[in-house]
């Protein structure tokens, strides 16, 4: 390892992009830059105190033109030290009209990921936490800094890496019932490119002191939704060792039929056929990325759709958990679970004072007619003195997140011998003044430890001591699979016997089905 002097003033700005907040010792500490080797050639990150960051490290090559719509390549080697100091770009997303986008902040060339680590080549055989990010199968990057890894490298001595890979009609437009071999598995790339940078990972993480054979992959909401995908991919099988899925409620995918008719309907938009489908790696960007936009904003029954995996048969060939969990991956650990009002996140300023009437009008459209009633019934006898809008998003959260969550974790359990736990973030934040309670993306914060300065956290006593816990529990799972680690009472592995559940929050505990009486109405009519 090669340690240099760094001019201040410009570590504190290749440190502060994208808003990124460093915990003050380490602003404090003499900024240095470090060395390391990829396969692919030498790269240069900073030294920030005890940890080394290597930011926009290529994993793929540009996906762009002739790349374009077909599976990852590796990087052209480099000979000369390259700067890995700034955030890459992230995949193509924004609406061309919206006029949002950031020139070089979006590209095809986005096959990029970032390491946070306190060891370079010192044989180290450090557990490898490998995240994936949020914003469904459309949005955001690995990039953010929320998902900053400094303070996991420093609290647990592990090897952090967040990724970018193609998204959205780049990564899951499904081409392969189109008669073009090249284009065979258009429907899963994104998904491909994530399994790229695991392999990358098993080439070159014991340089950045970390052990291949103690990979875990974990992601919250879109991120969730590929770990699960993931565990039901052949090719990723022996890439990773455990796995956490956070408000990840993926059970099933698109299949190719429906797949197919999503992406006839962007050639339609795009002037296009099925004969010239090749020609669409010439098409340019923007006009590419604004034919997406009016498609996927469409309704069901005009054309639109989703973008997301296409569960091909070949690629992927189950569903993630439909109509059981996928037998492929059997034996990797899992932690999954979800937070108790998820859907304050996503709340319109109307939702959060709802009287009892707006509440049941809500209630009534989310489960029908015939169950509206009951429901609210249950829901109040269960949460006595709750106000109309945390009955309403109580509800929607058990619709949306949480049985999702209870059924991943019923028919992941049902595999065997990999053992499953569950987890219910029931702590409630007070730093928005809206009554977001247990929001969507609270966990985030806690598993990283970055609570001193996340807007949902905000350093409050409660949930550094809650981090810790938290923090320390993933950790130990990363390291050997079991999150037993001292700090929170045993947890039992789930099954739906028990249905054993650690209870996050200031006072956590092990539960045995602490929602049940929501979880018997709720499941069968949201029809997991």
């Amino acid at each position: 390892m090669t340690i240099n002097r760094w001019p201040r003033r410009e570590f504190v700005r290749l440190a502060g992009l994208g808003g990124l907040l460093l915990p003050s010792r380490l602003v404090q500490a003499q900024p240095s830059t470090a060395d390391a080797r990829t396969r692919f050639g030498p790269i240069r990150g900073l030294r920030v105190g005890s940890v080394n960051v290597f930011k926009g490290i290529p994993y793929g090559a540009d996906t762009g033109g002739a790349n374009r719509f077909l599976p990852p390549q590796n990087p052209a080697a480099w000979s000369g030290v390259r700067d890995a100091f700034e955030y890459g770009a992230a995949a193509p997303q924004s609406d061309p009209a919206s006029g949002r986008q950031q020139d070089g902040r979006e590209s095809e060339d986005c096959l990029v990921l970032n390491v946070w680590t306190r060891g370079i080549a010192d044989g180290g055989k450090r557990p490898v936490m490998f995240w994936c990010h949020g914003g469904g199968f459309r949005t955001l990057s690995g990039s953010s800094p929320r998902y900053d890894g400094t303070n996991l490298a420093l609290r647990g001595n592990v090897v952090v890496v967040t990724i970018n890979h193609r998204l959205n009609v780049m990564g899951f437009t499904h081409f392969g019932d189109m008669g073009h071999p090249s284009f065979a598995s258009s429907g899963t790339l994104g998904m491909q490119d994530i399994v790229h940078a695991l392999r990358w990972v098993q080439d070159n993480i014991e340089e950045f002191g970390g052990d291949p054979d103690r990979v875990m992959v974990f992601g919250e909401s879109g991120g969730g939704r590929k770990v699960a995908t993931l565990l039901g991919m052949p090719a990723a099988t022996g890439l990773f060792h455990a796995a956490m899925i956070e408000s990840g409620a993926t059970l099933r995918l698109p299949e190719r039929e429906p797949a197919t008719e999503l992406a006839v309907r962007l050639l339609d938009e795009l002037g296009l056929s099925r004969t010239t489908l090749p020609s669409i790696q010439q098409v340019p960007l923007r006009r590419l990325m604004a034919a997406y936009h009016t498609v996927s904003a469409m309704p069901l029954d005009v054309g639109g759709g989703t973008f997301a995996p296409t569960m091909d048969g070949d690629v992927l060939p189950h569903h993630p958990f439909w109509p059981v969990a996928s037998p492929v991956n059997p034996d990797v650990p899992v932690i999954v679970g979800a937070n108790r009002t998820e859907m304050t996140f996503f709340g319109d300023e109307p939702g959060f004072v709802l009287n009892d009437a707006g509440m049941r009008a809500r209630v009534h459209d989310l489960v029908g007619e015939h169950h509206a009633r009951e429901v609210v019934d249950v829901y109040r006898e269960e949460n006595p003195g709750a106000s109309p809008s945390e009955i309403y998003f109580l509800v929607y959260s058990d619709y949306r997140y949480v049985m999702a969550s209870i059924t991943i974790a019923e028919r992941r359990a049902a595999l065997n011998p990999g053992a499953t736990y569950l987890y219910y973030l029931t702590w409630e934040t007070d730093q928005t003044g809206r009554g977001m309670l247990s929001p969507h993306t609270l966990d985030i914060p806690f598993i990283f430890d970055n609570v001193r300065t996340h807007p949902l956290t905000q350093g409050a006593a409660s949930a550094v001591a809650l981090a810790d816990k938290i923090s320390d529990t993933v950790v130990g799972f990363a390291r050997t699979g079991n999150p037993n680690v001292g700090k929170l009472p045993e947890w039992r592995r789930y099954d739906a016997a028990e249905r054993a559940t650690m209870v996050w929050n200031d006072r956590s505990q092990i539960v045995n089905d602490p929602i049940a009486a929501q979880r018997r109405i709720m499941q069968p009519i949201v029809n997991l």
